[in-house]
């Protein structure tokens, strides 16, 4: 003989694993963990506009070495001739160093 056919009523009781009960009263939301929740995902976002801030700081410096120099070759590139015709190819270069023999 089962023992639950025996007690009148025992089919009906609730288990603790058929029950699903909210841990919040009255499925309000709580304040508290919205605005720790709040807190910090605003401290993450405030450390990353932190990195993000400096990594653009590099990147506009390297961004304005690259264009100095651009600015500096293409002003070499745009006068060529002027700089050849100041170099006389048909001349050799004088050198500072003078010959000397040497006896053993």
């Amino acid at each position: 003989m089962p023992i639950s056919t025996a007690i009148k009523g025992l089919k009906s009781i609730k288990s603790m694993q058929s029950v699903v009960k909210s841990g919040i009263p009255n499925k309000e939301d709580s304040d508290f963990i919205k605005l720790y929740m709040l807190e910090k995902e605003r401290t993450r976002l405030k450390s990353e506009e932190i990195r993000i801030s400096l990594r653009l700081e590099f990147i506009q410096g390297r961004l304005k070495e690259i264009q100095e120099y651009y600015d500096e070759k293409a002003g070499y590139m745009q006068s060529p001739v002027q700089q050849v015709a100041k170099e006389k190819p048909n001349e050799e270069p004088k050198s500072d160093f003078k010959t000397m023999s040497i006896d053993y």
